[in-house]
């Protein structure tokens, strides 16, 4: 299937409306509650690692609703309309909506295996110490962690002005008992801060999954990149797909959640494959 021609399009569908209002109300709902009532609905409804004290099961739905920026909900949001109008238009409002929270719930899946492979050699280390107060593994913390703490991070980074200062303590005098209990007592509420430090927001593991649709319902369409390059749309799913695995891997600290784009494109593919199996897809 390579042409859509449809009668009744829709350029705004029902479900893309719908979901395109709910993410900007949430959008203006986050500016006006962090500036109004300090309240920051991006630690609430935001995904959170699962062994984080802000991590709720109604994140996995939640988060794909939030967004951290104007920037972030303006390409997701366009890109949405953009691939999504089309998609509805083709599967219908019920089967759309199915695809966009499967693949959004199964993105932040993802993403969370990946930040559990990332983040346990420092839980180890963490727990290793708080397992077993000496020296030694106190070393091997300090030495192999690194603290991404500054003068925004709140408490913890007066907290951890003096923690270096115990650390220090200690390191001369193995016997200060006073200096260590403050050493173990930072380091168990830096434990909780490190855990609820990874939160992914955003529809793009949706979106991502909604790219990977199109390109496997209309892989000879053209897509406008930059609106001028033009370039079908099945080498552009399978670039940007490998730009996102070696962007994951490359591990660049550029603050994306990679490995949840990768996530909508997986699960939207099996979605895809299983519905075909079953004759369905276009039904």
């Amino acid at each position: 299937m390579t042409q859509f021609q449809p009668t009744g399009f829709k350029v705004l569908p029902t479900v893309v409306k719908n979901l395109l209002i709910i993410n900007g109300l949430l959008f203006l709902a986050t500016i006006t509650f962090g500036s109004t009532f300090n309240i920051d609905l991006t630690k609430i409804f935001g995904l959170h690692f699962i062994s984080a004290s802000d991590f709720k099961p109604f994140q996995f739905i939640s988060y794909m609703f939030m967004h951290g920026g104007f920037t972030h909900i303006l390409f997701n949001m366009f890109a949405l309309w953009m691939f999504g109008n089309v998609l509805e238009n083709v599967w219908g409002p019920k089967r759309f909506l199915l695809y966009y929270m499967i693949t959004g719930v199964g993105a932040g899946v993802v993403y969370t295996i990946w930040i559990y492979f990332q983040m346990s050699p420092d839980l180890a280390l963490i727990d290793s110490f708080l397992g077993n107060h000496n020296l030694e593994t106190l070393a091997q913390f300090t030495s192999q962690h690194t603290f991404r703490l500054n003068e925004y991070s709140g408490q913890i980074w007066t907290d951890f002005q003096q923690f270096k200062i115990n650390l220090r303590q200690v390191s001369m005098n193995p016997d200060d008992a006073l200096a260590m209990q403050s050493v173990i007592n930072f380091v168990t509420n830096y434990k909780e801060f490190y855990l609820n430090q990874s939160v992914v927001v955003g529809a793009s593991g949706a979106v991502f999954g909604i790219l990977l649709a199109f390109g496997m319902m209309f892989p000879n369409s053209i897509i406008y990149i930059y609106f001028a390059i033009p370039m079908k749309a099945k080498y552009f799913v399978m670039l940007y797909g490998a730009f996102e695995l070696y962007e994951g891997w490359r591990n660049s600290g550029d603050n994306v959640a990679h490995f949840a784009h990768l996530g909508g494109m997986l699960f939207g593919y099996f979605l895809i494959v299983y519905w075909k199996k079953k004759g369905i897809l276009n039904r």
